[in-house]
This record gives structure tokens, sequence and C-alpha cells, in this order.
């Protein structure tokens, strides 16, 4: 029998406060360590979802929309917004705080791919979701589009690009860039 769990069951929330030496040169908390923070966080709630070991697939999307303080508290909410016959998308919201006047702000939004093992260190099964609210059934409609989308990407990537020279100018006029043709003779019919 094939066993489902809601999303709310495997949710995970951490809060953490941002020191000096998580800050990089310009006095912002460094984005590496942010990244850092949501692989851990990503891991927890995959883990929660499967009841296994989880390992990163891929990163999907990491959008740094403002930067975070010294000082400032740090709240990332993870939850499973899919779940496939052995991976799961973890989306993950990140919100800082001034905790001496409240204010708070969208710092980050992220989507991690994650696979669970078994104890041999192979793919295995997680279970399937169970959709109770309509932020659940949009986050699982956005996560179909994601998966379509790299779908999509990867054909692209694994296509032949034939382009004439001319073609490659007319593509290229808009954008910050000169080819050079001595270099490009090969490629280029």
């Amino acid at each position: 029998m094939e066993k489902f769990k809601k999303v709310r069951e495997s949710q995970v929330t951490i809060s953490k406060l941002m020191l000096p030496s998580y800050s990089n040169f310009r006095g912002k908390i460094h984005g590496g360590y942010i990244l850092s923070m949501l692989d851990e966080i990503a891991f927890a709630c995959a883990s929660r979802h499967s009841g296994t070991y989880c390992v990163t697939a891929s990163v999907d999307t990491v959008n740094f929309l403002n930067p975070i303080e010294i000082g400032e508290l740090v709240t990332m909410k993870a939850s499973i917004n899919f779940a496939g016959r052995t991976s799961m998308i973890v989306g993950i919201r990140v919100v800082s705080e001034n905790i001496q006047t409240g204010e708070e702000k969208h710092c980050n939004s992220s989507y991690f791919t994650m696979v669970a093992k078994d104890e041999n260190g192979n793919p295995d099964q997680v279970p399937g979701l169970i959709l109770e609210s309509e932020k659940d059934v949009r986050r699982y409609l956005r996560s179909i589009q994601m998966i379509e989308d790299r779908k999509n990407r990867k054909q692209y990537k694994e296509r032949e690009l034939s382009i004439t020279v001319d073609e490659l100018k007319d593509r290229l006029d808009s954008f910050k860039v000169k080819l050079n043709q001595e270099h490009l003779a090969g490629f280029l019919k």
C-alpha cells in the first residue's frame, strides 16, 4: 500500500542570529553561508518526509532578493512542494528580522531537489503528498512546471546548434558582445 503524508507533517523552520563571522567584505551576510543553511534545512525537510537519508540532486532556483545584515534574525521555512518516486522538491522561504525594530524582509526563495537514499545508497521511494490547501496545490503545480522547464532546458542544451554568421550577428545584435570570427570559423557555417 502506497504511503502519503500531509505537507505540514514534513515542514521545518529554523531561526539563527547572523553573526559578524558570517559576513562578506561589504558587511552583509555571505550568500555562500545562506546557501549552506538552505542545504541543511532542505535535507532536514526531505529526510523528515521520506524517513531516510537524503542528498541534494540540484538547486533549481536561488533568488537573493534583499541583503541580510549582521545582527538580524534569519528564519527559514521549508516544505515539500512535490514528491515524485524517489525525489522531492523542497521550497524554502528566507525572512530576516531586525530584532530591535521587528521589521521583516523577504530575502530569499529557493527550490532544492532532494533524493531519498536507502541504507545501500540506492534511490528509495518516498511517500506521496496529501494537499490540504490552495497554497499546497499552487506549490505542487509550480513544481510540475519547474520539472517541465528543466526537461526543456536539457533538450535545448542537447540540440545541435546550426547557425550562419549572419543569423548569429542578427541574434546577438542587441547584446553586449563581439564576435571574433577568426576563432569561430569551424563553428559557424
